[in-house]
């Protein structure tokens, strides 16, 4: 699908929003319409080619309203920025005028006499000028057969006025005028409206946070000299240079030098994160006291800061599914208003005779209903809390995900990069046949094809040997390898794979020859002694040395004779390793023995594990490993249930095995083969070190490695749904209670009109109060 934004203005209350959206839908090529009041903006989709941005515009203007399409970040600068400050500013001076014109005709309510003349003088420009706003858009909402709070205005405060003009010009002296109604209604509608901007400007305070992160310049190495050019103009790689102190302008490597970088406002991380030659850097990010060069790896849209704010905006832009059910009531809420004014004013005139308390009590009716507040309650809420996560970390991709995560009673992780460093390491060899360092010389040859984590801690692990040839490889999703590597075939990965090429052994009597002769690996100190039957050369052991030879980091010793190859994995992975089989598949398939990694647990993980269940959240870890290893690290954190062995398809089918328990699931995960499960779950968690397709699937991505985040994620999503609710319940609260009370005479226009504006500001002013949420990332059972 096409997508178009457009910035619409004029909207002033739920009714008008709903009608843009109708107008849209009803253009050619248009699949979906979405309009938010609060941000006065519209996202439209269609289909590519049939979608004309021109038809786009004219719908609107045709509806009423005024449209400009937005097409790129200075556009959206531009209309976020400068058109917000240009409407506080004409706010302001219209509440000035209102209330220096109006302010008089409160005097008679203190006993002070003015003359009609003079209220008529000082009603009319507030009447005709300051609210001919509410003329102009009432008119157009009536030629689009409609209605909304600008027409409400209109009939009320014109209905207000014309009766006193009617009663200054016809009436006897000393007759009672209404010129305050109309007057001052107007001057506390406009106050509202001002006071209203002020707080939805506030409310996209996120968002312009994330905006002013752009350095408008970079400093550029062309033909060997620093040149500076403006930051849109940086292309790929290009080598950025970075001075101490200044905002990093793209996304790219670290070339030279190191410092420390600031990236606080991008992932929520307190502390300066160290950079080095090859650590990836972020456009955005404060650059600390060393100088860096910096090779491009991201410009314009696909920088990542660009699509945190596309993120967040969409997240903002979208539309509840409790905000339909309030676009459905405020298409009917107009007419029904103006049938109780009509019946309020004949009630008063032809049962009680008095058609001045009739005029009254429908023009009190029509001033205290507020659409307003039900078109602001839902948007708001959703921008304030949608920008306290980005701020924390936390990127909500649209409102489905963060309704959806506020339901979760089940989380479920994955066990590696999530719960886990997602960094392993080799910790013991355990061959069976060969010498221990023959079975890390083909491991590491056979996996230098693969970008698994287990894959590179072999290779780590092998990083100062020589390794064979790889001649040819093939992953097997959830399983491992195989390879030919110098000319042999062999397998690396699970028990599961060990079974598909007939190489698991099914006890020690069936074990290949010289499986009697396996051993246990220990790895000790630099140098690499191969000691024992396993590992000797005509019973003499073999001190290995130079560099040829050499092991960097641990080395190898392998001691005695060992139980059978299952007794030792078993024996492993009860310590919580993830152990690699070996097998050679020629002449007949036959395992060679055993690779030890340990992953470690992330420090953070069980104050997270211990903070979903606070939450009242069921956990569920979900892994790829082997049972035991699984419940070792289960049992580590405290969580009750472990589901191991699952391949990829199988992770999403177990997924779907929880929901039809009838769970609310969550599934976090960071890799690739983490997709299908948190494409399944109800809401995909993605941790932000992870694979990009783990992201794109996710509906929601936390921006730093903290499985903590996991379950702030879920607080501010019901933090949300509860200002949600709260304003909600507020805006029904002040129709239902208030017009009754004005139709029944209880209250003046005056004071319906000053309930109206207050109707909007504490829905709005209740919002903002998500501004303060912080996530709690103390220690378990830490509250705000």
């Amino acid at each position: 699908m096409e997508t178009r934004e457009l910035a619409v203005s004029g909207m002033t209350c739920a009714t008008c929003a709903g009608r843009v959206e109708r107008a849209l839908s009803r253009v050619q090529g248009v699949t979906r319409a979405s309009v938010n009041l609060a941000t006065e903006r519209a996202s439209v989709e269609g289909r590519p080619g049939e979608l004309r941005p021109a038809d786009l515009v004219v719908a609107i203007r045709r509806a009423g309203y005024e449209a400009e399409l937005l097409t790129g970040d200075a556009d959206r600068d531009r209309h976020v920025l400068a058109a917000e400050q240009e409407r506080i500013r004409r706010e302001a001076r219209r509440v000035a005028a209102a209330s220096l014109l109006s302010a008089p005709l409160l005097l008679p309510m203190l006993g002070i006499a003015l003359p009609g003349w003079l209220q008529l003088a000082l009603a009319t420009p507030v009447q005709l000028l300051i609210g001919a706003r509410f003329y102009v858009a009432a008119w157009k909402a009536l030629r689009a057969f409609t209605g909304n709070m600008d027409l409400l205005v209109a009939l009320g405060t014109s209905a207000a006025y014309l009766y006193s003009l009617f009663l200054l010009l016809a009436a006897p002296p000393g007759a009672h005028l209404y010129f305050d109604a109309s007057a001052v209604v107007i001057a506390l509608v406009v106050t509202g409206k001002w006071l209203e901007a002020r707080a939805k400007r506030s409310t996209t305070a996120a968002i312009r946070a994330l905006m002013s992160l752009r350095p408008e310049r970079a400093r550029v190495e062309r033909d060997g000299e620093e040149i500076e050019l403006p930051a849109a103009a940086v292309a790929l790689h290009d080598v950025v240079v970075v001075r101490p102190g200044e905002r990093l302008p793209v996304d790219g490597v670290v070339l030279s030098g190191s410092s420390a970088v600031d990236e606080k406002l991008l992932t929520g991380e307190s502390l300066p994160v160290a950079k080095r030659p090859g650590d990836r850097v972020t456009g955005g990010s404060i650059n600390g006291n060393g100088r860096l060069r910096v090779e491009t790896t991201a410009v314009g849209e696909q920088s990542t800061l660009a699509r945190i704010i596309a993120l967040v905006e969409s997240a903002q832009a979208g539309k509840a599914p409790v905000q339909r059910l309030v676009d459905r009531v405020a298409a009917w809420f107009v007419p029904f208003v103006l049938l109780v004014a009509l019946a309020a004013l004949a009630g008063w005139w032809l049962v009680g005779g008095d058609l001045a308390a009739g005029i009254v009590a429908a023009v009190s009716v029509m001033v205290i209903a507020c659409p307003c507040a039900l078109g602001l309650a839902t948007p708001t809420a959703l921008m304030v809390g949608t920008g306290a996560a980005a701020r924390a970390g936390i990127l909500i991709r649209d409102i489905e995900a963060l309704e959806r995560a506020h339901r979760l009673d089940t989380v479920v992780l994955d066990k590696t990069g999530t719960l886990t460093e997602g960094k392993p390491a080799v910790t013991e060899i355990v061959p069976d046949g060969v010498s221990g360092l023959e079975l890390l010389r083909l491991a590491a040859a056979a996996q230098r094809g693969s970008e698994h984590p287990l894959a590179q801690a072999v290779l780590a692990e092998a990083a100062a040997l020589e390794l064979p040839a790889l001649d040819e490889f093939q992953g097997v999703p959830g399983k491992g390898l195989t390879a030919t590597v110098g000319g042999r075939r062999i397998a690396v990965g699970n028990r599961r794979l060990m079974q598909d090429c007939h190489a698991y052994p099914d006890g020690a009597d069936s074990q290949a020859p010289g499986a009697g002769r396996s051993a246990a690996a220990r790895l000790e100190g630099p140098a690499a002694k191969l000691e024992g039957r396993a590992a000797s050369l005509e019973g003499q052991a073999v001190s290995l040395e130079g560099h040829a030879a050499s092991v960097e980091g641990p080395a190898a010793r392998l001691e005695g004779q060992a139980a059978s190859l299952e007794e030792q994995a078993a024996r492993l992975e009860g310590l919580g390793r993830t152990v690699m089989w070996v097998a050679l598949l020629e002449p007949r398939p036959r395992p060679i023995g055993l690779i030890a990694v340990a992953d470690p647990i992330r420090p953070t993980a069980p104050a997270a594990v211990a903070r979903l269940h606070e939450m009242g959240l069921a956990t569920v870890l979900l892994t790829g490993d082997n049972e035991r290893t699984g419940a070792a690290v289960a049992a580590q954190l405290g969580i009750p249930r472990v589901i191991a062995g699952a391949l990829p398809a199988e992770k999403a089918a177990e997924v779907r095995r929880l929901q039809a328990e009838g769970r609310r699931v969550g599934m976090v995960g960071d890799g690739v083969n983490d997709a299908p499960a948190l494409a399944a779950a109800d809401i995909g968690i993605s941790i932000g070190s992870g694979a990009d397709v783990a992201m794109q699937t996710a509906g929601i991505t936390l921006m730093r490695s903290d499985p903590r985040l996991i379950a702030e994620a879920i607080a501010v999503s019901r933090a949300t749904y509860e200002k949600i609710g709260q304003g909600l319940f507020w805006a029904f609260v002040y129709n239902i209670v208030g017009m009754p009370a004005a139709a029944l005479g209880m209250l003046s226009p005056v004071i319906a009109g000053g309930a109206m504006a207050l109707s909007s500001v504490s829905v709005v002013s209740n919002a903002l109060r998500l501004r303060s949420w912080k996530p709690a990332l103390g220690r378990a059972g830490e509250s705000r």
